[in-house]
């Protein structure tokens, strides 16, 4: 992370979590912070304790031991007055199916005392980010999968939070629609430099994140930026194009035979660059890549991210 993002104050603190349901340790001894105007990820199977330590920073459940500050705010102390500094999308909506989109807003607002000329310019503010004007008379049970998502992010967004949690939330939806939704988001943390905590299994949405906490069985396993783990927990890879499986066995490096090449994996990218100045009759067509967050995951749980079942 930038020195400019270090020098930001923790606007989520939790130290020594703990929650159990039984013997079952959900969240098992966890310990992280957020910084303020951060893009956090939080990665992890079913049952890796993702929600549940989500559900303790909102207060939808009790901890067993361990301390939790949301904005300075020791949630012993006080478990109400942080409410309104969070957002919280969670992977079930939680409006009114059969309510219009702009009612349901309405009364969302109505809760933080957000009234009529007040909640027509905040539900103007929104609809430059996520552009909701035209399905505000829509029946919210009616609308499609993306289309809900949005809605329940400006939900979310309706009183300017300083943190948007968000719980999965691109579940279920196809390719296309997940980017909509993360255009909105990053539109939303440009404009308002709000604090994004987000769970998620899908790689590719944590590839920009600040910090990334892996989880597994209740438990950290690795955090650090996405530079740091992979720098950490896997190395340099280099595909190699049109070459001789013979050749590349001589190399004595551990490869992969794919559809269309070999992948040969180092430790970094020097090694990567001494075996091809080494042999350059071998690297003709080539090209090296960084290892990917699915190769951390893999090494530091022993799991891979696709085996999650919905």
């Amino acid at each position: 992370m930038s020195g400019e993002t270090d020098k930001r104050k923790n606007v989520i603190e939790i130290s020594n979590l703990k929650k159990a349901y039984g013997e079952v340790r959900a969240v098992d001894d966890v310990s992280f912070a957020v910084k303020e105007g951060e893009f956090f990820a939080f990665l992890g199977l079913n049952g890796a304790g993702k929600s549940t330590t989500i559900n303790i920073i909102c207060g939808v459940i009790n901890k067993d031991e361990g301390k939790v500050f949301v904005d300075g705010v020791d949630l012993d102390q006080d478990a109400m007055s942080f409410r309104s500094k969070i957002g919280v999308v969670y992977q079930e909506s939680a409006l009114d199916k059969n309510l219009s989109v702009k009612d349901n807003l309405e009364n969302r607002a109505s809760l933080y005392g957000i009234f009529n000329q007040d909640f027509e310019k905040r539900l103007n503010e929104i609809d430059e980010l996520l552009d909701i004007k035209g399905i505000l008379k829509k029946t919210f049970g009616k609308l499609s999968g993306g289309q809900k998502r949005k809605v329940d992010i400006a939900r979310a967004m309706i009183h300017n939070p300083k943190i948007l949690i968000l719980d999965e939330p691109t579940t279920g939806l196809d390719p296309q629609t997940r980017r909509t939704v993360w255009q909105a988001l990053e539109a939303i943390q440009k404009q308002y430099g709000t604090t994004i905590f987000l769970t998620t299994h899908y790689m590719e949405e944590v590839t920009d994140a600040h910090n990334i906490v892996i989880l597994d069985g209740g438990k950290i396993v690795a955090q650090g930026s996405p530079l740091e783990l992979k720098n950490q927990f896997t190395g340099d890879f280099i595909r190699l194009y049109h070459a001789d499986e013979k050749q590349v066995k001589k190399l004595g490096l551990p490869y992969e035979t794919l559809p269309e090449c070999y992948k040969i994996e180092v430790k970094n990218t020097r090694e990567a660059t001494q075996l091809i100045l080494q042999h350059p009759d071998v690297f003709q067509d080539y090209e090296i890549t960084k290892g990917k967050i699915d190769d951390v995951f893999l090494a530091v749980t022993g799991k891979k991210l696709n085996e999650v079942s919905k």
